[in-house]
């Protein structure tokens, strides 16, 4: 996994290379924008996760479904909180 950077408006946005396809940082995009906290607030939405998890299982042979599925069951409750960190590392998710 090759990674490179741009500039955009003096903000780096990471682009990640994954099987000869480049990927562009949204998580840096929006923490340039809003901060940590509107990704993390995205990242409570149940829909979201949905969309996640779909596109995961799709495109990376080893994302963690069972862990995906526990963290799923949680989303929409008010306590429940994910930061994108923790997505990566709890279902194995490419960045």
């Amino acid at each position: 996994m090759a990674k490179d950077k741009l500039s955009v408006q003096g903000t780096d946005v990471r682009i990640i290379k994954v099987l000869n396809e480049d990927y562009i940082s949204l998580t840096d995009m929006l923490s340039a924008k809003d901060g940590d906290f509107f990704v993390s607030d995205w990242l409570r939405n149940r829909n979201t996760l949905e969309f996640l998890g779909i596109w995961e299982n799709v495109n990376n042979p080893t994302f963690n479904y069972g862990e995906f599925a526990v963290i799923k069951s949680q989303a929409g409750l008010n306590r429940f909180k994910i930061s994108a960190k923790e997505w990566i590392e709890r279902t194995n998710a490419i960045i």
